[in-house]
């Protein structure tokens, strides 16, 4: 075996994974769906593995330090998976380099209890840097159930706060019967041309408490919602929603967890297929105005493409796939792609990272 390949083998061994041999996907490939960017991924392995958690949403960003911060949900283990709607909060950790080890500094926002909006679960945390305020994007819900998911803005000076609680959630679900009418969550923003760009997730409720579907019920769709200000008003976008794979073919074809970031002139976004392919890959697609998307590529594989892991207990349900995907940017380019997935030392969730080469 080649000495430097098997130096690898061990670095990431160490963390409870192996590298595997690259499957042939000759079907996607011949039909032309393979993106370029996910060539360009290499695996690092996992971190921020915490005993006693779940560990999910790993938003990084650089700080003035040159160091990696990860703005990051968590909840008990006890809760098992179903978690992070009825007890998630937002942490903090910091790293030297995105392989370095991750240390944990402090929880940043926890769900407040009766009477707030965000009573029962902070999640989905997006760290970015608008003007000279840092801005930390959330979910949050008020009866531990998806009905009441709003997207929420957390605001402070530094990485290290104080951080500025909002009162008020960011944006409201659409009236009864549009397709928005169930939740906001999800979000990713951008600014372009001096507005602010928040694309958000949400579904219809009727057709959410109708499904007869056995995988997942409903249908997730993407929508747009702009302000001239920061902190709003966002007006949703008149041709919401913006992506809708349900008109798709055959069966229950869905979307979620978008990144989104602007370069070489053109919106791109990266997320989680829910039946384009299958349940377990990423799709990548791109626009020029943010409304209009292209054909969707293979943006990343599931686990078994890239590591060997051990058999999962039967409750990880989810096991073998990458969620939340988000990337660190370094000079608005991709340099490290963050995941989430199950499993690890502990057989609960923790974070996954690649490495972009250029």
């Amino acid at each position: 075996m080649d000495r430097k390949l098997f130096l690898q083998q061990i670095a990431i061994g160490s963390a409870g994974l192996l590298l595997a041999p690259k499957f042939s996907f000759a079907a996607d490939v011949e039909t032309g769906k393979v993106s370029a960017f996910s060539k360009k991924l290499k695996p690092v392995g996992r971190a921020l593995e915490m005993d006693g958690y779940y560990i999910w949403c790993n938003s990084p960003i650089y700080g003035p330090d040159g160091k990696v911060h990860v703005f990051f949900s968590r909840w008990v283990a006890k809760k098992k998976m179903g978690g992070w709607i009825n007890g998630s909060e937002i942490c903090h950790a910091i790293a030297e380099t995105p392989e370095s080890e991750f240390k944990f500094v402090e929880t940043i926002l926890a769900p407040r209890g009766p009477g707030f909006w965000d009573a029962t679960t902070c999640h989905n945390p997006f760290i970015t840097k608008l003007g000279d305020k840092y801005c930390l994007f959330f979910m949050g819900n008020s009866n531990g159930k998806t009905d009441t998911k709003r997207i929420g803005l957390a605001t402070a000076p530094s990485l290290d706060g104080p951080w500025i609680r909002p009162d008020q959630p960011l944006l409201l679900p659409g009236e009864t019967g549009a397709w928005d009418d169930h939740c906001t969550t999800n979000p990713a923003v951008v600014k372009h041309h001096g507005k602010y760009m928040l694309f958000y997730k949400s579904w219809n409720t009727k057709e959410y408490e109708q499904s007869t579907d056995p995988l997942i019920k409903g249908n997730r769709k993407y929508g747009l919602a702009v302000a001239d200000k920061l902190e709003g008003p966002y007006v949703k976008y008149a041709g919401n929603p913006i992506i809708d794979f349900s008109k798709r073919g055959t069966g229950n074809k869905q979307m979620e967890d978008a990144f989104v970031w602007l370069e070489h002139n053109k919106f791109n976004m990266i997320c989680r297929d829910m039946g384009i392919f299958n349940h377990e890959y990423g799709l990548l697609m791109d626009s020029k105005n943010g409304t209009k998307w292209s054909e969707p590529e293979i943006a990343y594989y599931d686990a078994p493409h890239y590591i060997q892991q051990p058999e999962p207990p039967s409750y990880l349900k989810k096991y073998g796939r990458f969620e939340r995907p988000q990337l660190l940017l370094k000079d608005g380019k991709p340099e490290y792609l963050f995941t989430a997935s199950q499993g690890g030392k502990y057989m609960t969730a923790s974070s996954f990272i690649f490495k972009i080469n250029s």
